[in-house]
């Protein structure tokens, strides 16, 4: 059994407690919103935190979230947070990239399962791994398959042969023999909208979910937006996912650990943070549309 301490409004305290008993936890406190000043002091022992952020107004997460922050600085716990879409903007600029769990419009059996999962990621094994297995094989073969295909289309146009893997020396080959040159100079951003609106043209033929692929979605959308000199949210980035906000906001915690986006704060509103391509990120993205285009063939 593990412990839980639970920061919720007073009509979502009773739900949350009985969340936390269904994952075999054990609700070590229970504190209002009001209340979040005092996290640090009901830690001990390190307890998974649980945040439900729903229906809460702005300005009283606004006053909450730098406690709960310097409370993961400190301690580090394990989160499980339940927001609102309208919220994942000033939620994500402080907990995006911690050890939080962010779900967004979750139903009971999915806090249910997380929380359980929480509770068994202090050993980084077990649960919290085979959850995660399949997001992390699917991220590898997406990186694997824009290496496959740059390399395949370097030797249908240049006859070269050696250029395979998908490092960063793999990466710079691949700059080289393009001759990549700056990203305005790439792809006309307007080639990429296209792109993404002919995704999602196949979804109102063949319905949703049958063509999930948020991870190329948001490199797509976000290399568009580099080209176009634009800022991305992180909510505008869920959007962009055309999946599930809290399988969206997964997949951006992935890839900013595979080390191909990076979360910028807003200077003028620390309520915010933007997310935009890493330079590994940006060199993947040029040299896949410079083969495309050296190819003749299409960016899909």
């Amino acid at each position: 059994m593990f412990d839980v301490v639970v920061l919720a409004a007073p009509a979502r305290q009773r739900g949350a407690e009985d969340a936390v008993t269904m994952a075999g936890g054990r609700v070590a406190a229970t504190l209002n919103w009001d209340e979040a000043e005092t996290l640090i002091d009901r830690q001990l022992g390190n307890p998974v935190l649980l945040i439900q952020a729903e229906g809460i107004a702005g300005a009283v997460i606004d006053a909450a979230l730098p406690h709960i922050g310097s409370a993961i600085d400190v301690l580090a716990p394990h989160i499980v947070v339940t927001l609102d879409p309208d919220q994942i903007d000033p939620v994500a600029a402080v907990l995006l990239g911690t050890a939080a769990e962010l779900l967004c419009d979750a139903g009971t059996g999915q806090l249910v399962a997380m929380l359980a999962v929480a509770g068994r990621s202090s050993t980084r094994s077990g649960l919290s791994d085979r959850v995660r297995e399949d997001e992390g094989e699917r991220l590898q073969r997406l990186n694997g398959e824009i290496a496959r295909i740059a390399d395949l289309l370097v030797r249908l146009t240049d006859g070269e042969r050696g250029l395979t893997g998908s490092g960063d020396g793999a990466v710079e080959a691949r700059r080289s023999s393009f001759g990549v040159k700056p990203a305005s100079e790439v792809a006309d951003p307007q080639i990429i909208r296209q792109a993404i609106r002919a995704r999602r043209l196949r979804d109102s033929f063949f319905g949703d979910g049958l063509f999930e692929d948020p991870a190329w979605d948001m490199l797509l959308d976000l290399y568009a937006a580099h080209l176009e000199g634009s800022r991305v949210s992180v909510s505008s980035l869920c959007i962009a996912a055309a999946v599930a906000p809290t399988t969206a906001l997964r997949w951006i915690t992935r890839l900013t650990e595979a080390g191909l986006v990076e979360r910028l704060p807003d200077p003028t509103d620390r309520r915010r943070a933007f997310m935009t391509l890493s330079g590994r990120g940006l060199d993947g993205m040029q040299g896949y549309v410079a083969a495309a285009r050296r190819a003749g063939v299409p960016i899909a």
